[in-house]
């Protein structure tokens, strides 16, 4: 690398602070590899979000989300390479555990679950086309995929790594219920495909119902408060607004579900009661954010 390389890579490696070794790894080697595949010059932005940003939630199951925007001119075919080499790191970093090609092809690129690097090019992102910017399925996308919630979501809780902060484009984007509605649906869907392949245990399906369940408090949450917490402070807020004093006792059960949710993430295992109570709690998550809203309205 020559001495401006060298200059950017110093400014990256500052801004990974406080983040683990093998996810701070993961985002060095990937930088390394799109420089020397095409160069800082052809590079907009790199955008670090998720997980990685609330230190907190980071777990065994998390992924390390990066966004890499390109320059309009870079080609296609060039990006589909500097692909393969990042597919090949995921692996390496483990952060692609239990794929299968199956799942891999059918679920996790039409969702964008469990995929650490996203590389889409700068027209993708002013206009806001979605299933471009993720490389998600254009079906999917436009029928369940919550894009505004997302979006919005992202620009609240993520770091410029390099380049142009472009997010301010996305932060005009106004949400409506139509938006929670998909992300319900969308979440639910992820829930019923993770039953039936949990008997297969090399799928390890636990991680897709707790990947529903924090997309679906991270999405109410988002639209109800227009921020973005820890999953701890986002159960601790859904909890707070539950009623209690009656005879089901509704904060209770939230606690002893959201108390689950959080182990879970921590230490991963097949838990068929958790599972069961899922699509019913996602539900209420939503029906939540959507009161949650008013009352943040008042």
């Amino acid at each position: 690398m020559n001495a401006f390389d060298i200059k950017i890579q110093n400014e990256i490696n500052t801004k990974l602070e406080g983040i683990n070794e093998e996810s701070r790894s993961y985002i060095n080697e990937a930088i390394l590899i799109i420089n020397k595949e095409i160069g800082f010059d052809n590079i907009t932005s790199i955008i670090l979000f998720g997980s990685q940003i609330e230190r907190k939630d980071f777990t065994s199951i998390s992924d390390c989300d990066l966004l890499i925007i390109f320059n309009d001119d870079v080609p296609k075919i060039l990006i589909k390479n500097i692909e393969k080499y990042l597919i090949a790191l995921e692996n390496k970093h483990n952060f692609r555990e239990g794929d299968s090609k199956f799942v891999n092809k059918f679920f996790n690129r039409a969702t964008g679950m469990f995929v650490s690097h996203f590389l889409t090019k700068k027209k993708y992102w002013d206009n806001i086309i979605f299933h471009k910017i993720f490389r998600v399925n254009r079906v999917f996308s436009k029928l369940f995929a919550p894009k505004k919630i997302v979006l919005g979501s992202i620009v609240s809780n993520s770091s410029i790594l390099y380049g142009i902060d472009l997010r301010k484009n996305v932060k005009k984007i106004e949400i409506s219920p139509f938006d929670i509605l998909r992300s319900l649906i969308m979440n639910l869907i992820i829930i019923f495909f993770s039953i039936p392949i949990s008997v297969f245990r090399s799928f390890n399906s636990i991680k897709y119902q707790l990947e529903a369940v924090k997309w679906s408090l991270r999405a109410s949450n988002y639209y109800a408060f227009e921020d973005s917490k820890s999953l701890e402070e986002i159960c601790a807020r859904f909890i707070l607004f539950e009623k209690s004093g009656s005879i089901l006792n509704y904060k209770r059960h939230a606690k002893v579900f959201y108390n689950r949710f959080l182990n879970l993430r921590k230490k991963p295992h097949p838990d068929l009661g958790f599972m069961l109570r899922c699509p019913f709690r996602i539900l209420k998550i939503h029906l939540k954010g959507l009161q949650l809203k008013k009352i943040a309205k008042n």
